[in-house]
């Protein structure tokens, strides 16, 4: 079948949601045209073995393991699919009952299939109640009728032409549906980039006979990075076998997904329900290629329980050992249980992950975040990542990146990063429809460029400079320090310092007798006497108190020089008992150091020569490092590729506000006028 035969195909299906029209919202057309296009296809794929399958019922012993009958009904069936159907009836025979009977006939015919296939039209597609609607609104024998007019047997269309044809219809569905099309829907050029990708450096190893490879995806969605993997693999190789695995927590998208399985000869028991981060269905399995996109910005507060006690109790034996990233953004979640999921062999695994950009710099030194990058970059699995151009999703306009992983490193990689900035307007072009907040697309003609550019390792040259750079994996890395300065603090009595003591909790808790002799005591002191010196204010301070015959507690003698005080760089440092400078926390600042560069010579550099009575907290340390500071990582896309722009000519803007000044005036006249 040809590519103008399948889209001939897809319109055909497309025209029969066209008989929804005013009975349906344009969004609800896919509930009930695509598990349609499941059952069809399914119905032409079993219409043959039918007699088999039912004689093969009826002399089964109703007692038999129900795991031992479905191994001998769907072996009935034949074509090594695991599935069947114990209704009486297919969309030929449906066809010659009685057009009122439809609704009563179709669902016996869903009832009865296999419980994987059941279990989808049931309760994920709640398909029995778009047919509750369509034979309410008089259209469901019309649909029904509409869909035994096309052929979807594997012999006349084949499984790889079936998901050609499910993506076509998935897009155009999600296209009118962009309420949801953000949550589910992935623009296919955008996963073409990252499969190209994913796929660009594995070229001969995946050709040749008796390849097999396995790919997943842990927010599969409607299944569409799996099926444009499966197929890029299959143009590379056409003997390839491609193993499909997913999991997926909306049930509508799941079903839409586990269906595609179905339709395109897969084992949809490779394909799970539930929340991957919570329920890995997958457990213990890896895989050689692992693509995704998973929610931005979206939080884990109302499952964060068990991923807490699995990062807690498992460390790095689980998935979460390396850090929990915010409560408020659950991508590196995602991105960690896919390196969980490695292959520890001589292949290895590729990762291809497309986020937006808290992953690259959300969160300091010691943060979730910045030790998920650290772990990431220190172990050398980061390739590349790429910038795209915003506008490109359906339900947000922001950048997004796709980041590139591995732990097969080619030699010439090892050690470093490649940064692609592709979100200038060389790797897009505009659309000439908006689809919700996407406006622009990549072009298949940029998809090769970028892949070029990531294959070739291109960095910096004069054709590529603002756009690739490779760095070394230490270059993202930072020691941040704690740079101290002294507290000068000078003392003096006034009516505001005075009145600062009434509103000190331990001043506060004095009974009213004690609390008017403290103040009695200090108003005795010196009036208008300015002390630049702690240890003398304390001295003067003891003896006004010890002449009033009142001894102060601790706290609160500490309230009295708190609202006492005020800072002052004429006075002495103040210092602790054994004669040390005190830090000012006030003017406490912290550093960011290049991780490859030494620590005291950057003080050296950067702080002595403003600052110089400032000093290092070298107790402020990383645990896990043991030096002075704490090591953070971060990849900052900006400072890499910032391009300056000039600010305009000051003649120029002056003749600007020149022109709108006489503009205003002009308009002012004709009002007046």
């Amino acid at each position: 079948m040809s590519n103008n035969d399948i889209k001939s195909l897809s319109s055909f299906v497309w025209s029969i949601a066209e008989l929804l029209r005013g009975d349906f919202k344009q969004s609800e057309y896919g509930k009930v045209v695509l598990p349609f296009v499941v059952l069809r296809r399914l119905d032409c794929i079993l219409e043959a073995s039918k007699p088999d399958v039912l004689a093969m019922a009826e002399s089964l012993p109703a007692d038999m393991d129900d795991d031992a009958r479905d191994t001998l009904l769907s072996g009935a069936v034949g074509q090594n699919i695991r599935l069947y159907n114990l209704s009486r009836f297919t969309f030929a025979s449906l066809k010659g009952q009685d057009a009122k009977d439809i609704h009563k006939n179709l669902i016996d015919y869903i009832t009865k299939f296999s419980g994987n296939v059941r279990d989808i039209f049931l309760d994920k597609f709640l398909f029995t109640d778009q047919l509750k609607r369509l034979n309410d609104a008089g259209l469901l024998y019309q649909v029904f009728d509409r869909f035994t007019q096309i052929d979807l047997h594997p012999d006349a269309i084949s499984n790889i032409e079936m998901g050609y044809l499910f993506e076509d219809l998935i897009r155009r569905f999600s296209e009118i549906s962009n309420e949801t099309a953000g949550e589910h829907y992935t623009p296919r050029e955008v996963i073409r980039l990252i499969v190209s990708l994913l796929l660009v450096n594995d070229k001969e190893a995946l050709t040749g006979s008796g390849v097999i490879r396995q790919v997943y995806d842990p927010a599969a969605g409607t299944g569409g990075m799996l099926s444009i993997a499966e197929m890029e693999m299959k143009d590379l190789n056409d003997r390839i076998r491609v193993e499909l695995f997913g999991q997926e927590l909306n049930p509508e998208s799941f079903a839409i997904c586990k269906s595609d399985m179905l339709v395109t000869g897969h084992n949809p028991e490779n394909i799970a329900f539930g929340n991957t981060l919570t329920q890995d269905a997958h457990q213990g399995k890896r895989f050689h290629y692992m693509l995704s996109n998973p929610p931005y910005g979206v939080d884990w507060k109302k499952y964060a329980d068990p991923i807490k006690d699995e990062a807690a109790d498992l460390g790095m034996e689980g998935r979460f050992g390396a850090g929990l990233p915010r409560i408020s953004d659950g991508q590196l979640l995602f991105l960690q249980h896919m390196i969980s999921k490695m292959r520890n062999d001589e292949q290895g695994s590729r990762i291809g992950i497309v986020m937006n950009g808290s992953p690259l710099f959300t969160g300091g030194a010691g943060s979730g975040e910045s030790e998920i990058r650290r772990w990431m970059l220190e172990n050398d699995w980061v390739e590349a990542i790429i910038a795209l151009p915003t506008d490109l999703f359906y339900n947000t306009g922001i950048q997004t990146y796709v980041w590139l992983l591995t732990n097969r490193k080619d030699k010439d990689r090892r050690g470093k990063v490649q940064l692609i900035d592709a979100s200038g307007e060389r790797f897009w072009k505009s659309m000439r429809k908006s689809l919700g907040s996407k406006r622009r697309e990549i072009p298949q003609e940029a998809t090769e460029e970028i892949a070029r550019i990531y294959h070739d390792m291109l960095n910096g040259n004069s054709d590529w400079a603002d756009v690739s750079k490779i760095f070394e994996t230490t270059d993202f890395g930072y020691r941040e320090i704690r740079v101290e300065r002294p507290l000068k603090l000078a003392f003096s009595v006034t009516p505001e310092g005075l009145e600062a003591l009434r509103e000190a909790k331990p001043f506060a808790k004095l009974d009213e007798d004690e609390q008017a002799r403290v103040l009695e005591a200090l108003e005795g002191l010196p009036v208008g006497e300015r002390w630049l010196s702690r240890n003398k204010f304390e001295k003067a301070l003891s003896g006004a108190l010890r002449a009033a015959g009142v001894k102060l507690g601790a706290p609160v003698k500490k309230a009295v020089l708190s609202a006492l005080s005020e800072r002052d760089e004429d006075a002495e440092v103040c210092t602790d008992k054994n004669g040390n400078p005190e830090p000012d926390t006030d003017l406490r600042d912290h550093e960011l150091v290049p991780l490859n560069e030494d620590w005291r010579a950057y003080v050296q550099r950067e702080v002595l020569p403003f600052v110089p009575d400032a000093w290092v907290d070298e107790s402020y340390t990383d645990a896990q490092d043991g030096g002075v500071g704490r090591v953070g990582y971060e990849i900052n896309f900006n400072r890499y590729f910032y391009k300056y722009v000039p600010p305009r000519p000051l003649e120029e803007i002056d003749a600007e506000l020149k022109a709108l000044e006489a503009e205003i005036a002009g308009l002012l006249q004709e009002v007046i006028e």
